[in-house]
């Protein structure tokens, strides 16, 4: 019950209707170069037939606007071909087809709590591969289904019972399969962090029963509306497919915020709320991380996932990340790109009044890295840093391992 609590208190409170609706803005600017570029990419296989009932299929929900709306697409699609489709007018395609996919992967990291995206090299050489690949996997599938059906010996097969109702209705079920699947690929590839592959298909199967149950739903909708629809005269087609491209992103990030609380449930409570911590948390933290940090580099292990270290504290990723930044400013810390932490230099070198004084003291990154204080307020300040100088000296993170012995030096009792 806290779980279906969660996701309906984010769908409906959270910012997820805002971000499916600029995805549905998104999608009206880009949808024709993405399917001119799957198109030729299709044709040059031999498969450009396919590019049409696709798309039927996905606008089927609208009824008899479907139809007509997927002719009119595919009529744009087609004045593209040709001159277009070469040097400038191929860059600007590819150019718009990228942008799109990075504004769906900045909505799926928003979900996940991601605070960096993919680099430009990693979105030239994944994005694109997706892309240009994957239409051709997708067709070669489904020609593949229907030859088989289509084979002899299959008809054969399907004669015999209990084999033919068996295969018959595994049939039927297979379009909705592939819809799984390809939302789970969809959960797994996008977000910048690793996305376990067992919550991407809990979010791939959440998603793909949402789309298939909210497609009859808007089709029936769609059938008894048509004379409330009427009053919009032509305009009826557009809004009818943008409110369904509306519940398409909708659901589509629903599924993505059903992966993410599988994959991490201790944020249930949290949600988007506001996190708050106090300064002694974040010392805590902060000496922890390093400490952690610095014992992976003396066993040889080199670096620690982010994951590992959220575990060991028994706090949220997104209570860590505000700390990290500030270490990684402070030239002490290094994150990976697949969210795996490493110091910057031996840890012998790295003072533990190093590691406060980068959670404690202003930082060029800071918007505001100065301010002016009273005198008695600066003079405080400079009696605490004498405090902690003198009480931690020059020890080092190796000496804050070896203060507790064993094979885990950070206690499961917390405070």
């Amino acid at each position: 019950m806290r779980f279906v609590y969660a996701v309906l208190r984010d769908a409906v409170v959270g910012n997820l209707p805002l971000r499916a609706m600029g995805l549905v803005y998104v999608t009206i600017l880009s949808i024709v170069p993405l399917i001119a570029i799957s198109f030729s990419v299709l044709k040059g296989f031999g498969f450009h037939q396919q590019m049409e009932p696709l798309l039927y299929n996905f606008l089927q929900p609208l009824g008899p606007k479907g139809a007509e709306l997927t002719t009119q697409v595919i009529g744009f699609v087609d004045n593209i071909q040709g001159d277009v489709l070469a040097g400038i007018g191929l860059a600007l395609l590819f150019v718009t087809t990228t942008s799109m996919a990075q504004n769906v992967e900045d909505s799926f990291n928003f979900v996940w709590r991601v605070e960096r995206s993919r680099n430009l090299a990693q979105r030239l050489s994944e994005y694109l591969s997706v892309i240009l690949v994957g239409p051709v996997i997708m067709v070669t599938a489904l020609t593949m289904i229907a030859s088989v059906e289509s084979n002899t010996l299959v008809q054969r097969v399907i004669a015999v019972e209990p084999i033919g109702s068996t295969l018959l209705l595994a049939g039927q079920f297979a379009p909705y399969a592939l819809v799984i699947a390809g939302f789970s690929f969809v959960y797994w590839f996008l977000p910048n962090t690793r996305v376990r592959l067992s919550s991407a298909m809990v979010g791939g199967l959440t998603g793909g029963v949402l789309w298939a149950t909210s497609g009859v739903l808007f089709a029936t909708f769609v059938a008894n509306s048509t004379r409330t629809l009427s009053i919009y005269a032509t305009f009826a087609i557009v809004v009818i497919a943008l409110i369904w491209l509306y519940l398409c992103w909708l659901i589509l990030l629903v599924g993505a915020q059903v992966a993410f609380y599988h994959q991490n449930p201790e944020h249930l409570r949290l949600g988007y709320r506001q996190l708050y911590l106090g300064s002694r948390q974040r010392e805590q933290i902060a000496l922890s991380m390093m400490g952690m940090v610095a014992g992976a580099f003396r066993d040889g292990r080199g670096r620690i996932s982010l994951q590992a270290m959220a575990q060991a504290v028994k706090l949220p990723v997104l209570a860590l990340s505000p700390t990290i930044r500030r270490l990684e400013h402070g030239g002490l810390l290094i994150r990976t790109a697949d969210d795996e932490l490493m110091p910057t230099r031996d840890p012998a070198g790295i003072r533990l009044i190093d590691v406060l004084a980068a959670v404690r003291n202003a930082q060029d990154a800071d918007l505001f890295p100065e301010g002016r204080w009273p005198v008695a307020v600066r003079e405080t300040g400079e009696q605490l840093d004498q405090a902690l100088r003198s009480s931690l000296g020059d020890r080092n993170l190796y000496d804050l391992l070896d203060s507790q012995p064993g094979s885990s030096w950070i206690s499961a009792e917390r405070g």
